[in-house]
């Protein structure tokens, strides 16, 4: 998941950085980092992040994301 998609995903379904970081487990400055290119998330959480917005219908494809559905 790259940064423009996880930004996408989540205007997609409506949720703050807020909401997104309490989804998944990880801290705010987690979200806020990685959406700005600061930084990659560690394993765990980038997987955390991704299992957060894909459970509200999101899919990641290789061109990018679909859903929700």
């Amino acid at each position: 998941m790259t940064t423009e998609q996880c930004r996408a995903a989540r205007g997609w379904l409506d949720l703050s950085q807020s909401e997104l970081a309490e989804a998944g487990g990880v801290s705010l400055s987690t979200v806020r980092d990685f959406e700005k290119g600061r930084r990659i998330p560690i394993g765990n959480n980038m997987n955390a992040l991704r299992a957060a917005l894909e459970s509200r219908g999101i899919h990641f494809t290789e061109d990018g994301i679909t859903g929700p559905f």
